[in-house]
C-alpha cells in the first residue's frame, strides 16, 4: 500500500491511555447528563487528577472547570478558535464514520482510540486474510517507523490492539519530531505593583488555582511553584531581585475550596534608580518544568 505522509498532532497525557478509557467512579452515577457526556467524550485526554476534582465539584463549578479544561489545551489562546478542541472532536466524527464495529461506535473502538489520539497514520496496510504470524484479519498502521497492529481474533469485525503495539504508545509519544499540543497554552497570571512609600512598592502576583497542574500522590495534590522577580531601571540595570519556591500539598477538599480562586503572592520591593522601570516576573511549575514570563513597565 502506498505510504502517504501527513502532518499530525499527538495528544499527550497518554500515560493513562488505557486506564483512563476504562476508569469509572462511584460518583459518576450521580452526575447530570451534560457532565456525564463531558467525562465520556474527554476520556482519552483527561488526567486522573482532573477527573477526581471534576467528580467532587458542586454542579455550579463544573461549567467553569470545563471551560478551563479546554483553555489549558488551546495551543493558540490569542485566537478565537481552540484548535485542539476542534481537532479532537473532528477526529471523533471521523472514527464514527470509519471504524464502527458491531455494537460499538467507532470512537470507542481500539482503532478509534489510536486515531483520535495520534491522528491519521502515515500509512495503513490491511490484510483481510491474515499476515505473517497473524492468522486472523489484521490491520497495521505506521506512525513514523512504529507499527500499530490491530487483530480481528474472532473474525467478528472487532479489531483489538495487540499488546506489543500498546506498549509502543509511550515511545511514539516521545518521538522528538512529533508535535504535542497538550501543554502549548501558557500558564496565565496577573501582576500588579503599588507604591507604599518612597523607594518601596508592593508587588502582587495572582495565579488562579485552575491554571496550576498538580500531581496526585495518594490523597494529596502536589507541585511546587517558583517565582523570580527582577526590576530594572531605565539603563537596564537590575536594581532589585527576589526568588522563592512555594510548595503545594492540598487535600481534595482544599483543592475544591480553592477552585476558582487565586493563589496570591505579595512581595515588598526596594526600588532605586531612574524611571521608567521594568518588572519582570517568571513563574515555573516544577512539575511541568516550564517557565512563564510577564513584564510590567511602570514609573516610580
Amino acid at each position: 500500500m502506498k505510504n502517504k505522509k501527513i502532518i499530525f498532532f499527538v495528544f499527550s497525557v497518554l500515560l493513562v491511555f488505557w486506564l483512563s478509557s476504562c476508569a469509572t467512579s462511584r460518583k459518576e452515577g450521580s452526575l447530570d447528563s451534560s457532565s456525564e457526556q463531558f467525562l465520556s467524550r474527554v476520556r482519552y485526554i483527561i488526567t486522573p487528577e482532573e477527573r477526581t476534582v471534576f467528580l467532587q465539584l458542586p454542579p455550579s463549578e463544573r461549567e467553569k472547570f470545563i471551560e478551563e479544561f479546554w483553555k489549558r489545551r488551546d495551543p493558540t489562546p490569542e485566537t478565537p478558535e481552540n484548535e485542539f478542541r476542534v481537532q479532537y472532536f473532528r477526529r471523533i466524527n471521523e472514527t464514527n464514520r470509519l471504524f464502527n464495529e458491531p455494537g460499538t461506535q467507532g470512537w470507542l473502538t481500539d482503532r478509534g482510540r489510536v486515531w483520535i489520539i495520534f491522528g491519521r497514520p502515515d500509512s495503513r496496510d490491511v490484510y483481510p486474510y491474515g499476515y505473517d504470524m497473524y492468522l486472523d484479519p489484521v490491520e497495521i498502521w505506521y506512525y513514523r517507523s512504529l507499527p500499530m497492529v490491530f487483530v480481528d481474533r474472532f473474525r467478528s469485525g472487532q479489531y483489538q490492539l495487540e499488546q506489543l503495539s500498546a506498549e509502543r504508545i509511550d515511545k511514539l509519544t516521545h518521538l522528538p519530531e512529533v508535535q504535542t499540543a497538550q501543554a502549548a497554552r501558557p500558564m496565565d497570571f496577573e501582576v500588579s505593583l503599588k507604591k507604599i512609600e518612597e523607594g518601596k512598592a508592593l508587588v502582587t502576583v495572582g495565579l488562579p488555582y485552575s491554571q496550576i497542574w498538580f500531581k496526585a500522590t495518594k490523597d494529596r495534590f502536589e507541585t511546587t511553584i517558583e517565582i523570580i522577580l527582577d526590576i530594572e531601571d531605565s539603563a537596564q540595570k537590575k536594581v532589585w531581585s527576589f526568588q522563592r519556591s512555594y510548595p503545594f500539598s492540598l487535600s481534595l477538599e482544599e483543592l475544591k475550596e480553592n477552585f476558582g480562586k487565586d493563589f496570591v503572592i505579595e512581595v515588598q520591593a526596594e526600588i532605586s534608580g531612574q524611571s521608567p522601570f521594568i518588572l519582570k516576573v517568571v513563574l515555573e511549575n516544577k512539575l511541568e518544568n516550564k517557565k512563564y514570563e510577564k513584564k510590567l513597565k511602570f514609573e516610580f
